[in-house]
């Protein structure tokens, strides 16, 4: 009887583990913060700054790096800036599997034509996006950006406090980082890769 109920016990154990098992990819092993599964950060609908309108979908099969700023942003918006184009040149060639996206948070100044003098001017790859007050709220509520108009000594003389963050995009356009203002380029070089394959 012993050895029957032993054996109606490892019947049972080895059936429940023929169940249909998810298959979880690997975790990958980041070192900025990993927002993998994120429910916020989908798509956005903006102009670049060759006047061409663009969504996440033109960017599928690479890589892409999006920033939140303004061309007279004094501080944080260039070191971001040069950072990312520092980051483009330590993957050598895989950086052409990267995109970097600059979305200004102050549509009332940055121009198409102000974009374009100002984001390729860090690397030609780069692109700038722009939208109405309306269309720079709605991503900023998708991409869940802070930002807020400081006034100045003059209407059009005013600062932009915003979210001094950048996301990065896997290959299929699912939000997979935060890389933190201030971590520095080796932390985005190495997760960079890790997505790249």
């Amino acid at each position: 009887m012993k050895k029957v109920l032993a054996f109606a016990l490892i019947a049972v154990s080895l059936l429940a583990g023929c169940g249909e098992k998810k298959v979880e990819a690997p975790k990958l092993a980041f070192q900025s913060t990993d927002l993998t599964g994120a429910s916020f950060a989908k798509d956005f609908a903006l102009t670049d700054h060759t006047g061409k309108p663009r969504t996440m979908a033109d960017f599928k099969g690479k890589v892409v790096v999006m920033f939140f700023g303004y061309t007279q942003c004094p501080d944080v918006c260039p070191t971001t800036m040069a950072e990312l184009t520092e980051v483009l040149k330590q993957l050598g060639p895989q950086a052409d599997q990267v995109q970097v996206l600059f979305v200004t948070v102050d549509p009332e100044r940055d121009t198409q034509e102000l974009l374009a003098q100002y984001v390729p001017a860090f690397d030609k790859r780069f692109i700038g996006l722009y939208g109405t007050p309306e269309q720079t709220a709605a991503v900023g509520k998708e991409f869940k950006v802070i930002y807020t108009k400081v006034p100045g000594s003059s209407k059009d003389n005013y600062t932009v406090d915003h979210s001094a963050a950048s996301y990065v995009f896997d290959k299929q356009g699912k939000l997979r980082l935060l890389l933190r203002n201030g971590q520095g380029v080796a932390p985005a070089v190495h997760d960079i890769k890790l997505l790249l394959g």
